[in-house]
């Protein structure tokens, strides 16, 4: 069967905070489980889901799903009316017993095969082992990942350089190619578009609106209204604006707000940063535009998440905030009129310059270093577009090489950096 490259619905999924792998997959894990199962449900959770699940409120996140919602269906007032009410009840909402308490286990000592981020849940004489793989994929043992999408698709690529070549032998640009594979899934385009693009930008209008403290124990205050409020143009840089922008998605998806995965929440400012910095402040910005980009960026993001992983509990930030930066860089270029080839550049330099970077959350939250990486994620993207349109699309290092570079750096890379909060800043940093 052929490859299907994941499209724009399952890179860019509508959820709420703080993580993609620990909140939004577990949950979807849950709903699949409890719905073809009756009864007392008990929940382990092991590797990086035990050592920071309390803080990305993984708990929270499988009790929503135990009790039937979805993320994409619920906001933030309501998740925490229900998580409330089941913690005091030790019920959920169907009347099954189910205390978050006793039937939630972090277990840190048990190392699981396959993927980093695995769960196992029992009813009765029945278990299914699950992992959350980034970005709010989930697959359950045995089923191995399936395919994205059913069907086929006209331009099923397995890497940037196929990308490229179906791209020159059907005379289409790198949007055109993910464009016609999503008319292939059905569905109007321009209308998930819409619908993507109006979440992203309006999680920037909330994030820049909203004075407080983040919820957990470093007790960090949101800074993005205030940060925006000092800046004036001409007198600060468009980087000193997409830095902004993305800080304020950040602060909301840690505070638990209604995000986008851009391919993760962890990672969730850069895409709309630069989104919002290309219908801003570049002249000439369409709505044409903005799907040019956001189509762009699919075509980047299925690459990598075909080759290597968005998850930070397997290759470090770099698949977060590196795979990030890579799809809002060639969205960028592409929405500028780069041609294939400058697209692909603009990916490859962005990826590049995120090699190596580690996940150590303070406190196992999604703030400390997570929020100010989104920043520098989105002002990286916009050089890396701005270096590639300036060039011929000529370059010595391919984007394949960066991505399996950037796999192999991941499988290096010690499980105290993969977001287990055991190492780097999470150990050097006090919480209080």
């Amino acid at each position: 069967m052929s490859h299907i490259p994941v499209g724009l619905a399952e890179l860019f999924k509508i959820g709420l905070g703080p993580s993609s792998s620990h909140t939004m997959g577990p949950m979807k894990a849950a709903g699949n489980f409890a719905g073809r199962h009756t009864g007392t449900i008990q929940v382990t959770l092991y590797g990086s889901l035990a050592w920071t699940g309390r803080g990305h409120s993984t708990d929270k996140a499988v009790a929503l799903g135990l009790a039937g919602f979805e993320a994409d269906e619920m906001g933030p007032d309501e998740a925490e009316r229900v998580w409330a009410e089941i913690q005091a009840t030790k019920r959920l909402p169907n009347g099954a017993a189910f205390d978050p308490a006793r039937d939630i286990v972090f277990d840190q000592l048990t190392a699981m095969p396959g993927p980093a981020n695995s769960m196992r849940f029992t009813c009765g004489t029945a278990s299914e082992v699950w992992y959350s793989v980034g970005g709010g994929f989930v697959v359950r043992t045995g089923d191995g990942e399936a395919a994205a999408s059913e069907g086929t698709v006209p331009f099923p690529y397995c890497s940037a350089a196929e990308l490229l070549e179906m791209a020159t032998e059907a005379g289409l640009t790198v949007a055109g190619v993910a464009r016609a594979n999503e008319v292939a899934r059905g569905g109007d385009v321009s209308a998930l578009v819409r619908k993507i693009s109006g979440v992203m930008l309006g999680c920037i209008e909330r994030g820049l609106s909203r004075n407080g403290v983040l919820p957990g124990s470093l007790q960090v205050k949101r800074r993005a209204k205030d940060l925006y409020a000092r800046l004036r143009p001409g007198k600060h840089s468009v980087n000193d604006y997409a830095a902004v922008y993305a800080i304020a998605v950040n602060e909301e998806n840690a505070a638990g707000g209604r995000v986008v995965t851009a391919p993760t929440n962890g990672a969730a400012g850069v895409v709309p940063a630069v989104l919002r910095y290309y219908r801003e402040h570049c002249g000439g910005a369409t709505d044409g535009g903005v799907e040019t980009f956001l189509l762009a960026a699919t075509a980047i993001g299925a690459i990598i998440k075909r080759n290597a992983s968005f998850a930070g509990a397997d290759v470090g930030c770099q698949g977060e905030v590196g795979s990030a930066a890579a799809m809002a860089a060639a969205g960028l270029a592409a929405a500028q009129g780069g041609t294939n080839e400058q697209v692909e550049n603009a990916a490859e330099i962005a990826m590049e310059h995120h090699l190596g970077l580690t996940c150590d959350p303070v406190g196992g939250l999604v703030q400390i270093p997570c929020i100010e990486r989104n920043a520098f994620g989105a002002v990286k993207a916009m050089q890396a577009s701005s270096l590639a349109l300036l060039g011929d699309g000529t370059h010595r290092v391919s984007l394949d090489q960066v991505i399996e570079t950037m796999r192999q750096t991941g499988a290096d890379m010690g499980s105290k950096y993969k977001e287990t909060s055991r190492g780097g800043l999470a150990v050097n940093v006090p919480e209080c």
